[in-house]
């Protein structure tokens, strides 16, 4: 099945990648030339795309997890077709280049997700299977798999040895998601030596234990072997697929199977030793037109699938106009038109946690939004992120919308970002807010790859209470706060809850954070006409002073509103006027105008009290050198909420006082 020109084209990946990383001085040359073979069968002669239209729904999907291998990648985007020249190739690793260090999602036409931080390609790879079953059930009729296509994943010895690794492939295999496909570069070296340093682990029974089959490739130059134990995985029908594939790192190289190879260049003498290995005589960046043409054979073919694809749909739209639509909605990233009816309504006097509005509103929304799912890592009875009319997602019913992910947070946040990278969901994710420290590095993807995912983190604070410290999330918001890319939102109360959600399925660059109480909120005076610009805006006085300039302003978000506001009226009695500011979004609060925020914040008015039961680095951009912050910078203690609270100074009185303190200093000045 494979002849010279076949061969000519693994050692063009392996040229190609050696000039690029010679080129730039930097890179990682190990993998791209011990890979290439398993590279170009893959690209050449499994996966279906369409390297002119790399967004086409039904493409396979193929994860570069050992993301700093992307000279193998922009090689064979380039080889194929794809938007990447020789002269992007010349441009490796340089600024504003489309051939970064790692791949990037957006960047580069054809990547299909960001990868580089070790073992997250594999979990976003789950997701991306996740959602080709989800979508398949919902979608395809008899006749019409709109919906069929395959994830591939290339994975190296340190993608296995990642946590994450071990949580998305338990996942997978309980979902018997056979059409995920894991092409393991097995070399057995990692950055700084032999992984028999660290690990020992036996990979066949490891997955076997997860529920997936296990194929071997003894030979990773053997491109029949390879083939065929591709083609073997695509035969299964309720298993997950790893093949491991023995390779030599750095093949043909002078370090080769050595840690040298793995991260260093080669030099001009040791690229000319692996290029005379290969039978390589053509100058740098120069590939012969035969190999191109074998390329070409792989495009044509992937244009045709899309072509056929898409006389496919138009019978399918025919048949089931109504499902056509709402197809064709949910893979654009739009909403229904009617996605906000029926939305709950508050009114003053109500009060309710937090996560109980959040909870009434994912059940609306999930009856506006067929296409609306999520999880939770078994907190569902917690978070209350559950849809109680919709079935599990499992592998008896892959139409359900509730994914169980069980006790593996790291896995599902990166599983969200692979639904969301493969199109057609709007999709969310919970735990509670202490515990998305083991989700960060995800969350920090979906940020990069600006990713409209939403994460709902209930038990926002200390007045969880008894659980103790290591259920009192402290540092989070803040943390939060400083990540590029992420909106955080803390409401006040059911009204800011909604606006917040509002705003979060909204989103079509970015992941929201909900951060909410597991105490009642009640209803605010204002938020009913307030809150929903805003919240928009990111803070807003929701309680004005009495005169026409306040003579001081209480910031606060949260569950710490209603308390500044209770300290307005004790300051009032005392012929103290100040304002209330309720800020549930900083980041959209530093988004507005200058005349806006000073509306709000006004510049002269320097006496200023922030309360927030969190750390209280991220305030004083807002309260300035007068103002002081009410805050926690400590862990907490294993108490009764309420008691926690007083103890911690957010109580009317120690607001009063902290307010009244700054006054008497500016005095005596």
């Amino acid at each position: 099945m494979f002849d010279r020109i076949d061969e000519m084209s693994v050692n063009a990946i392996r040229a190609l990648s050696i000039d690029m990383i010679e080129n730039a001085k930097s890179g990682h040359p190990g993998l791209p030339l011990d890979a290439a073979p398993m590279g170009y069968v893959l690209w050449a002669k499994q996966m279906k795309f369409n390297p002119k239209d790399t967004h086409w729904i039904n493409r396979d999907r193929f994860i570069l997890s050992a993301g700093h291998g992307s000279a193998l990648l922009y090689s064979l985007l380039h080889l194929v077709g794809s938007k990447v020249s020789i002269e992007d190739l010349k441009r490796f690793k340089t600024y504003s280049s489309n051939t970064p260090g790692h791949p990037e999602y957006g960047v580069t036409e054809g990547v299909d997700a960001s990868t580089g931080p070790l073992g997250q390609g594999f979990g976003m790879a789950l997701g991306m299977a996740m959602a080709e079953k989800h979508m398949a059930a919902r979608y395809n009729k008899p006749d019409f798999p709109i919906i069929d296509h395959y994830t591939f994943v290339l994975s190296g010895d340190g993608d296995l040895m990642e946590g994450i690794s071990h949580e998305a492939a338990s996942l997978a295999g309980h979902q018997k998601l056979n059409k995920l496909i894991v092409l393991y570069d097995s070399n057995d070296v990692s950055l700084d030596g032999p992984t028999s340093n660290a690990v020992s682990d036996d990979t066949r029974k490891r997955f076997e234990a997860y529920g997936w089959n296990y194929e071997f490739v003894k030979d990773g130059n053997g491109l029949e072997e390879i083939h065929h134990a591709i083609t073997r995985a695509k035969g299964q029908s309720e298993k997950p697929t790893i093949i491991e594939i023995k390779t030599i790192i750095g093949y043909g190289a002078p370090n080769e199977g050595t840690n040298l190879v793995h991260g260093n260049i080669l030099g001009k003498e040791g690229a000319l030793s692996a290029k005379k290995k290969y039978g390589w005589e053509h100058p740098e960046f120069t590939i012969p037109q035969e190999v191109y043409n074998r390329f070409k054979e792989t495009a044509e073919k992937g244009m045709k699938a899309e072509e056929d694809w898409i006389q496919l749909f138009k019978a399918y739209k025919e048949k089931y106009p109504e499902l056509a639509d709402e197809f064709e909605t949910a893979i654009h990233g739009e909403l229904p038109k009617d996605w906000d009816r029926d939305l709950p309504v508050y009114q003053a006097g109500d009060a309710e946690a937090g996560r109980m509005t959040s909870y009434k509103m994912i059940q609306q929304l999930s009856k506006n939004i067929p296409y609306f799912w999520g999880g939770s890592a078994d907190l569902f009875s917690s978070n209350r992120t559950n849809v109680k009319d919709e079935e599990i997602f499992q592998p008896e019913t892959p139409e359900g919308r509730n994914i169980w992910f069980g006790v593996r947070e790291f896995a599902e946040a990166a599983a969200v970002n692979g639904i969301a990278l493969h199109g057609g969901s709007r999709v969310y994710a919970s735990t509670f807010l202490v515990f998305s420290d083991y989700m960060r590095n995800a969350i920090r993807l979906s940020a990069l790859q600006k990713l409209p995912v939403t994460y709902v983190f209930t038990h926002d604070s200390i007045a969880l209470g008894p659980d103790g410290p290591t259920h009192q999330p402290i540092e989070h918001l803040t943390s939060f706060r400083a990540m590029p890319g992420v909106v955080l939102f803390r409401p006040c109360d059911p009204n800011e809850a909604i606006a917040s959600w509002k705003l979060a399925i909204q989103s079509k660059d970015h992941p929201a954070l909900l951060a909410l109480s597991r105490q009642d909120l009640p209803v605010l005076p204002g938020t009913g006409e307030l809150a929903g610009e805003g919240v928009a805006r990111g803070a807003y006085v929701l309680s004005k002073q009495q005169g026409d300039k306040p003579e001081g302003i209480l910031i606060a978000s949260g569950s710490e509103v209603p308390l500044v506001i209770e300290a307005q009226k004790i300051l009032a009695n005392s012929n103290i006027d100040v304002s209330v500011v309720s800020m549930p979004s900083m980041e959209l609060f530093d988004q507005q105008s200058d005349e806006y925020k000073d509306s709000v914040l006004p510049h002269d008015v320097t006496k200023r009290v922030s309360a927030e039961m969190g750390s209280t680095l991220c305030w004083g951009r807002y309260v300035g050198l007068d103002g002081a912050s009410i805050g926690i910078d400590r862990f907490g203690a294993s108490a009764n909420a309420d008691e926690l609270i007083r103890l911690n100074g957010f109580t009317v009185e120690n607001v009063v006082e902290t307010f009244k303190s700054l006054k008497m200093k500016k005095q005596l000045v």
